[in-house]
């Protein structure tokens, strides 16, 4: 896979720090935690490792602090297998998020950005001969959101595809949705983007009013229900979800947009593309850790050999 365009991921990199209760605290609530542990984080980065942990070759753009935090996460980068050469540091912190995970798989996330807020569009020019070698770039909004434009318009410039996964949800100028070749938001997301708390939608009507923004593609990430592929190509289906004994939802939607972004760099297409992203984050669900929990490409072909004549019985139904 060397000779391949790499996946570039532009985006943040944290230390999470993971507590584990019965139940998520109410407001003004002490709980006692069941266990506390520390992992690597960061949606930008846990998208590059779970790329890496598939075997494909993936570059992360972004920034650490000078803490022991950040020489901790640079050579955690390095073991996974990601091109850290365009992560720089900057004098201060780094990025550290805060997890409650209750027993069911629930997750609640405070995150102290750090470092990720300096990630500037001086960064992304330092480095636009790496962008413009990228297969595909991956980016999330947990940096500043002038540099995700900055970013939108260079992709757009060099022809390279982006996929933008909207998370944490945050307004958008509207002109950045014509540079857009993916746009990957979970439920929460998709409610925001299309200003709405609820309602009888049915996931087609929802991916073309996200699509009529001007993105050349969508993909909604809607947890038990699976996962709804559509592009302006004529891609135009759902992919229903594995069923897994959910242990820690962190960075299950990371395990699936490295996924997703994988399949398309391995020729698959959009739709084998989806169902191979939500065998990822399938996975990664049954184990504890953002990073920690992302699976090898012979872990992922296996779960999908073994699910197969479920996946197809299940669509040929429908």
């Amino acid at each position: 896979m060397s000779a391949q365009k790499p996946i570039i991921v532009v985006g943040s990199i944290n230390t999470d720090l993971v507590a584990t209760t019965k139940k998520m605290p109410l407001a003004g609530e002490t709980l006692i935690a069941t266990s506390f542990q520390t992992h690597p984080g960061g949606k930008g980065a846990n998208q590059a490792v779970g790329v890496a942990r598939l075997g494909y070759p993936v570059r992360l753009i972004g920034r650490l602090g000078a803490d022991a935090f950040g020489k901790e996460l640079r050579t955690y980068l390095q073991h996974a297998g990601v091109d850290i050469t365009g992560v720089a540091t900057s004098d201060g912190v780094s990025g550290v998020a805060v997890i409650t995970v209750a027993e069911s798989g629930e997750n609640s996330i405070l995150v102290a950005p750090g470092a990720n807020t300096q990630v500037t569009p001086e960064d992304l020019d330092a480095n636009v001969s790496v962008l413009r070698s990228a297969g595909m770039v991956l980016a999330q909004l947990e940096i500043p959101l002038e540099t995700v434009e900055h970013l939108a318009r260079i992709c757009a410039r060099e022809n390279v595809p982006l996929v933008l996964d909207p998370a944490p949800a945050a307004e958008l100028p509207s002109s950045i949705f014509k540079d857009i070749a993916w746009f990957t938001p979970n439920q929460t997301e998709t409610a925001f983007y299309l200003g709405r708390k609820s309602g009888n939608v049915s996931p087609s009507e929802t991916a073309q009013q996200l699509l009529s923004k001007g993105c050349q593609g969508v993909v909604l990430k809607m947890g038990a229900e699976g996962s709804y592929v559509c592009s302006k190509s004529g891609v135009d289906d759902q992919i229903p979800a594995f069923s897994v004994k959910a242990i820690d939802t962190t960075a299950a939607g990371d395990a699936f947009n490295a996924g997703f972004a994988t399949g398309l760099m391995l020729g698959k297409s959009p739709l084998d593309s989806t169902a191979f992203a939500a065998a990822v984050a399938a996975i990664s669900v049954t184990r504890s850790g953002a990073q920690p929990s992302m699976p090898s490409m012979s872990e992922v072909e296996k779960f999908l050999k073994s699910r197969s004549r479920d996946l197809t019985n299940e669509l040929a139904e429908r």
